[in-house]
């Protein structure tokens, strides 16, 4: 049975939700760490059961049992049951993928496969990593130099790609970004928006200028298998600025 387990950690559960997952393996990370709720996300969608293990960083990841295994510190960090060993997110939430081709989670065969890639590649270095960006440095002030001229550039970059996805998902019936199914891209793109919508888009734009967009974000995260990894958007009023 699939738990979403983190240990002792009063966590959201799945259990009333998924019957005869299959155990993997286990999870270092947070649930609020966003490649976190992509893997767990994949796994859900997979009827697999990963453990997700409790966890304190800069504490559980500094560990001697920990640096053992993951030399790097780095989460999110996943070990299987056969003790076989992954770091980095995509590269986890793609193995989890594969293991049950049926999900459909990387396409249906190669040219949606790689469309999957490209789309995932595309989420991850042309709107989630401008959206962390600004997440760190205007909304948390936690990026030393970080100032009005850097927020304008990572929120153009912002604004060109998810204009662009707004156009090509107001083409697609699906409103999903390769086939009538969710894919693991579409989880990436869920994801990197649920930071945008954090970030750089407020009321009015998520609203007006990007509907589609947003549109695919509520399709996806509003899945009954993955609606609590996400949990609530905790989206803004108004877009963050750096003065």
């Amino acid at each position: 049975m699939h738990t979403y387990k983190a240990g002792r950690q009063a966590l959201p559960t799945l259990q009333d939700l998924h019957t005869n997952m299959t155990l993997i393996g286990k999870l270092y990370g947070h649930i609020l760490q966003p490649q976190t709720k992509v893997i767990m996300s994949v796994a859900a969608l997979s009827n697999l059961e990963i453990d997700l293990l409790p966890f304190e960083y800069g504490v559980t990841n500094q560990s001697p049992e920990f640096i053992q295994k993951f030399p790097l510190g780095k989460i999110p960090a996943f070990e299987s049951l056969n003790g076989f060993k992954l770091t980095e997110g995509a590269v986890i939430a793609r193995y989890v993928s594969s293991l049950v081709p049926d999900a459909g989670l990387l396409g249906r065969n190669a040219e949606e496969t790689a469309l999957v890639d490209q789309w995932v590649h595309f989420t991850e270095f042309e709107i989630h990593m401008d959206a962390s960006m600004i997440y760190a440095g205007a909304g948390l002030n936690m990026l030393p130099g970080y100032n009005a001229d850097r927020h304008k550039w990572h929120e153009e970059r912002i604004v060109r790609s998810i204009r662009f996805l707004d156009n090509y998902l107001e083409k697609r019936p699906s409103g999903l970004l390769v086939n009538d199914n969710i894919t693991l891209a579409d989880i990436f793109l869920a994801v990197a928006i649920q930071r945008v919508g954090q970030t750089a888009c407020g009321t009015a734009e998520r609203e007006q200028a990007y509907p589609h967009v947003f549109a695919h974000h509520a399709k996806v995260t509003s899945d009954k298998r993955i609606k609590d990894v996400f949990g609530e958007p905790e989206f803004i009023e108004e877009r963050l600025v750096c003065n």
